[in-house]
């Protein structure tokens, strides 16, 4: 993007936020009512009048309604309370589609699943002290953009937010933007979790963020992902070697005298440890990212991606041989991927059956 700055456009910048509602140009500080009336005092208008909205519990908030056609080149927002983030739900739509192509608790869209702040410094994502979420996926739009966010827990959320963005002509092969959140709390023994099926037309997978909660001792992470495209049936046309080696790590994440260790770079980390007792204890949880950003995963006509709930059983380290054992753990995922259409072609996700009992 670096060598694209130095270039003149015809583009329109424009921002959205509780301080302009709708983007209008001059729009924007306007306010004399808001959040932030109070604290302003006699500052008077112009002075941080409405820097955030509040959403009641079970109430859905129309962040931005776009006209015309561009791109959304940043998102920025941050909640009060934390705890929200697994219990609102972020959708965004495409043109005049019916059916959100963005649909994921928030998350989770920002690689903090587990309601406790987790640091992220990669390219699209940036999560930052104490609770700064910021996606720079680019997100074309032809027609419309239109973002909500749904509050489904039980207390009043505060949301602050900014949506950066662009109007100007969008390239014929330009795509939309996709995230579909699934959640398999626990995964049946001996099977996988789905990541994303049922999707077909024309694209590319570009990442995948996953929270996963163990619910027995020992390793966890040997699952394999493996991507079925174009009509793959019994077996997949790309299948990795594990879970830990899809967001780049190895052995464990362990690192000797260490254990579990951290990383965030610009295209994968494991970039949260939730850990009650001890290294391999049960009920342990993960944040892990992994970004196809330079290895997009192209599909013609459909693709489905799965990871096995997988683990080694009792003998690793004891100098037996180890064996793979299945688990059930509690996995949940947001897969994003670039559609040629702008309406999910495929089963969406199912918000509605959240788990929000999560620590």
């Amino acid at each position: 993007m670096l060598h694209e700055l130095a270039r003149k456009t015809n583009a329109v910048s424009r921002s959205i936020s509780p301080e302009n509602f709708t983007g209008g140009k001059g729009a924007g500080g306007r306010a004399t009512q808001g959040t932030g009336a109070q604290a302003a005092g006699s500052l008077g208008q112009g002075w941080k009048i409405s820097p955030s909205i509040e959403i009641a519990p079970g109430q859905t908030a129309e962040l931005a309604d776009i006209e015309g056609s561009g791109s959304i080149r940043h998102l920025w927002c941050t909640t009060a309370p934390h705890r929200a983030w697994r219990g609102t739900l972020l959708r965004a739509y495409w043109d005049d589609a019916e059916l959100p192509a963005v649909e994921t608790p928030l998350g989770d869209f920002f690689c903090n699943g587990w309601n406790t702040f987790s640091q992220v410094s990669s390219q699209p994502v940036a999560a930052n002290p104490n609770g700064g979420f910021n996606s720079y996926w680019t997100m074309p739009f032809r027609s419309r953009a239109r973002f909500t966010v749904e509050n489904l827990s039980a207390e009043t959320v505060t949301l602050y937010y900014q949506i950066d963005y662009e109007l100007d002509e969008v390239p014929e092969d330009a795509c939309y933007l996709h995230a579909q959140w699934r959640r398999s709390n626990p995964v049946p023994r001996g099977e996988t979790h789905t990541l994303l099926e049922g999707v077909t037309g024309r694209g590319h997978y570009v990442g995948a963020y996953l929270a996963w909660a163990t619910n027995s001792p020992g390793w966890w992470g040997e699952g394999e992902v493996k991507f079925y495209l174009d009509g793959d049936d019994e077996f997949p046309t790309i299948c990795g070697t594990g879970t830990e080696d899809y967001v780049g790590g190895a052995w464990n994440f362990d690192v000797p005298e260490r254990g579990y260790t951290t990383y965030t770079t610009p295209y994968l980390g494991l970039n949260q440890v939730l850990r009650p007792d001890g290294l391999y204890a049960s009920q342990q949880r993960f944040g892990m990212y992994r970004w196809h950003v330079v290895d997009p995963v192209r599909f013609a006509s459909d693709l489905r991606v799965t990871v096995q709930s997988l683990g080694i059983g009792p003998g690793n380290g004891n100098g037996l041989p180890h064996r793979y054992r299945p688990t059930s753990d509690d996995i949940a995922s947001l897969a994003l991927f670039y559609l040629d259409r702008p309406e999910p072609s495929g089963a969406p996700a199912t918000p509605g059956l959240l788990d929000l009992e999560v620590d």
